[in-house]
């Protein structure tokens, strides 16, 4: 009949050495090098503890890198958590337990310290490295989690389906509106996995979506593009649900007229004084419109950011006021 697992339990934890390092990788996830920096102890020494230790199942082990890290094991059978907790109750805190934790925060200070001195030399370049090692865009991606998993959110003038693409793991249903056919083909082609992302032709001053039909909505460097930019932002509060929230993004008033014929620009930018009047002619509230900073790796003008919000109880005006810009 094979022995009971508490026999091997018992003696894993017969060693005061075992148990020092038990207590301390309860407490923090260390490496095998910290470990025996902390206790005092050669590696071949602390290898060995931590050998009968993993066998036995107390301990937890993953590797970063070179190193391997360790740490008291998640999910141990009730009966080896009373008998760990009988064990350092009855071994208490000894002078070795205490020199221990003592060590221990030196480690974990040091730990820091690192990090700390890599940015300080670092910060000077800081974005550029960052961006060499994850990307100028980063950021859009982990931004879209701050969106309630519940909403149904649209991309008006949509192009190719890139932001489609980024938000629809984060929320229900993602809804897309754009008067080009081949940027229309080009978005079908990249979202055709996703279940929840939908797609609509049709004019962003005349959108073939239902009143209060999105949660959110967003005009993504369009405006300058069409004919009634006005418009658009009074379709846009349309369909809006009472509480939406809108967000556009467009290019501040520049003086590059060669746009119009290379890029198909009808406008030279929008000030922010019209852009805060078009959202409170549509019945928009809490407006801000903030120039963004340019980056020096950047060709174009300079953009805007305008949010608003529809009101819980309010209503936009009629989207047939035909008054231009």
């Amino acid at each position: 009949m094979p022995a009971a697992p508490i026999f091997s339990w018992m003696t894993s934890l017969a060693d005061p050495t075992r148990v020092r390092a038990l207590r301390l990788l309860e407490r923090q996830e260390l490496s095998v090098a910290e470990l025996c920096d902390v206790m005092q102890l050669p590696q071949s020494t602390v290898s060995r503890h931590l050998k009968v230790l993993g066998d036995d199942g107390w301990l937890a082990g993953r590797r970063d890198g070179t190193s391997r890290f360790y740490a008291l094991a998640d999910g141990l059978p009730a009966a080896a958590r009373r008998l760990w907790s009988l064990t350092r109750e009855q071994v208490g805190e000894t002078g070795a337990a205490r020199s221990d934790e003592q060590r221990l925060q030196r480690a974990l200070t040091a730990r820091q310290s690192r990090s700390e001195a890599f940015f300080a030399s670092s910060a000077a370049h800081w974005d550029r490295l960052r961006e060499e090692m994850f990307g100028a865009q980063l950021e859009i991606p982990v931004l879209a989690g701050l969106l309630d998993e519940r909403w149904t959110v649209g991309d008006l003038g949509c192009g190719t389906g890139w932001i489609l693409q980024t938000l629809s793991p984060f929320v229900d249903k993602v809804v897309g509106v754009d008067s080009s056919p081949q940027m229309l083909s080009a978005a079908r082609r990249r979202v055709s996995s996703l279940a929840n992302v939908e797609l609509h032709r049709g004019r962003l001053e005349s959108l073939p979506l239902a009143d209060g039909s999105l949660d959110a909505a967003l005009l993504l460097l369009v405006l300058h593009h069409l004919v009634e930019p006005r418009r658009a932002i009074l379709e846009l509060a349309r369909v809006l649900k009472p509480g939406g929230r809108a967000l556009v993004l467009d290019i501040q008033p520049h003086d590059r007229s060669e746009y119009r014929q290379q890029m198909g620009h009808l406008w030279l930018g929008f000030s922010g004084t019209d852009v805060e009047r078009w959202l409170a002619e549509a019945g928009l509230t809490r407006a801000r419109v903030l120039p963004l900073p340019p980056s020096p790796s950047v060709k174009g003008p300079p953009l805007f950011a305008a949010t608003a919000q529809k009101p819980a109880g309010g209503r936009p005006r009629p989207a047939h006021d035909s008054h231009r810009r």
